[in-house]
């Protein structure tokens, strides 16, 4: 593996809001992962490089709980106002879980951020903007 939770954590923390998310996902493109998936239950986070191997995280936070109804659109106006920095990094994650929002997977190979409901149904891709 070719990189380490600290390295991701650290480039983690130069994000202030949704509109510095682009600049990380580069840097820890640089740094070797190819995709990750994060659950909104506790924020923990698989990180992945290219033959698979895995670095978690653990929990970020106390347990959230997500609804079980999905509401799509309120998820997606709440998305849009997290992405031009006007949540943080925890509302946005209580946005999705009350929205009925299980978590989300980044690939960086193709640039998508693909977000799954708690029945693991993918409901929403992004290209995300570089």
């Amino acid at each position: 593996m070719k990189f380490t939770i600290e390295e991701i954590k650290a480039e983690h923390q130069k994000v202030k809001s949704g509109a510095d998310f682009p600049k990380y996902i580069q840097a820890i493109k640089n740094l070797g992962v190819s995709h990750y998936t994060v659950y909104v239950t506790d924020g923990s986070t698989a990180y992945f490089d290219s033959e698979n191997n895995v670095a978690n995280t653990g929990s970020k936070y106390d347990q959230l709980i997500i609804s079980e109804n999905l509401n799509l659109d309120h998820f997606k106006s709440r998305l849009k106002l997290h992405q031009q920095g006007g949540t943080d990094y925890l509302t946005f994650c209580r946005d999705c879980a009350e929205n009925g929002v299980q978590g989300w997977k980044m690939d960086l190979n193709t640039m998508t951020c693909t977000y799954f409901d708690t029945k693991g149904n993918d409901i929403l891709e992004e290209k995300v903007p570089s």
